[in-house]
């Protein structure tokens, strides 16, 4: 069984990582997995599976997992409280470590109004840090929450998801200090288009003396449209994206506005790199998962 996990081997090295992520099927298909795993397998350092984003049914996360483990691709299992109380929660991460998946992002998650099944329950029996201190929990002291003992170590390298850009923005760097209070040993950040706005979080954060308690993967997402580009801004909460890129891709003729997307994309990349206190770069380029390689050679990430 793989003891270890290579994403947490290359940042403790100091190693500028990369990551990036593929969403399941809509089914049993595993072959959709795959697939998009394939694209990236020789370009990114581990893969985040994504846990029924949107509150849309797809394949488990757990699942989808083990498929990319069995076939030498090293994942990051999402894992969102939506779904599950604190008893489902356990048994999962139990399971998921003796599948062999050594890496867990812990997530709140998206309301079920959003997805595909808005009339049913959720749970939310705990919340996104309640969920690091429990993996924590199961990995330093060996035990669960009720304090039994396990059978067997859960050593997960414990992540999360943290938003620079949501108001108060001032709390932000507040929130994060709360997660890596909990645990948390790296951080994955909602897609970043304010670079100024991105510098000044981090600013706060090295301020704080947070970028040596946690490795902070910058997260990136390529625009396909403008029309992409106004939903995110419109639609989805605590999403910054300036006027200034909005216009920049009105500004070029249709045809050629997904590219200017991945240009955009690379001159972010490339600022990240020179930003201190950022340990690697998360793409997370949705359903476009074959831009990935293209966009990784054009900022240099690979050399």
């Amino acid at each position: 069984m793989k003891t270890e996990s290579k994403l947490e081997k290359l940042l403790s090295e100091g190693k500028f990582v990369v990551t990036s992520e593929c969403g399941p099927a809509k089914g049993s298909n595993v072959d959709v997995i795959k697939r998009k795993a394939e694209i990236l397998r020789d370009y990114v350092d581990a893969v985040n599976v994504t846990d029924c984003q949107t509150a849309v049914v797809r394949m488990s996360s757990i699942a989808a997992c083990a498929v990319l483990e069995n076939i030498g691709i090293e994942p990051i299992m999402q894992m969102t409280c939506r779904d599950r109380n604190r008893i489902a929660i356990q048994a999962d991460i139990i399971g998921a470590y003796a599948l062999g998946i050594r890496n867990i992002l812990c997530l709140s998650g998206d309301h079920q109004k959003l997805g595909n099944h808005p009339t049913s329950k959720n749970v939310f029996d705990m919340d996104s840090v309640h969920l690091l201190q429990t993996v924590r929990k199961m990995r330093d002291e060996n035990k669960v929450l009720s304090g039994d003992e396990l059978d067997g170590e859960v050593k997960m390298f414990i992540g999360a998801a943290e938003n620079p850009f949501g108001d108060p923005f001032n709390f932000r760097v507040v929130r994060l200090a709360k997660k890596i209070n909990a645990g948390v040993d790296f951080i994955q950040t909602q897609c970043i288009y304010n670079i100024e706005k991105f510098e000044e979080w981090m600013e706060q954060v090295r301020e704080r003396g947070l970028h040596k308690k946690v490795h902070i993967l910058a997260g990136v997402t390529p625009l396909k449209s403008v029309a992409m580009a106004k939903y995110m801004r419109d639609k989805v909460a605590g999403m910054d994206i300036p006027d200034a890129i909005i216009n920049r891709l009105s500004g070029v003729p249709k045809e050629k506005r997904a590219a200017e997307g991945i240009k955009i994309c690379v001159e972010t990349i490339e600022k990240m790199k020179k930003i201190e206190g950022v340990a690697g770069i998360h793409i997370m380029a949705i359903e476009w998962e074959e831009k990935v390689p293209e966009i990784i050679k054009m900022a240099h990430l690979r050399d």
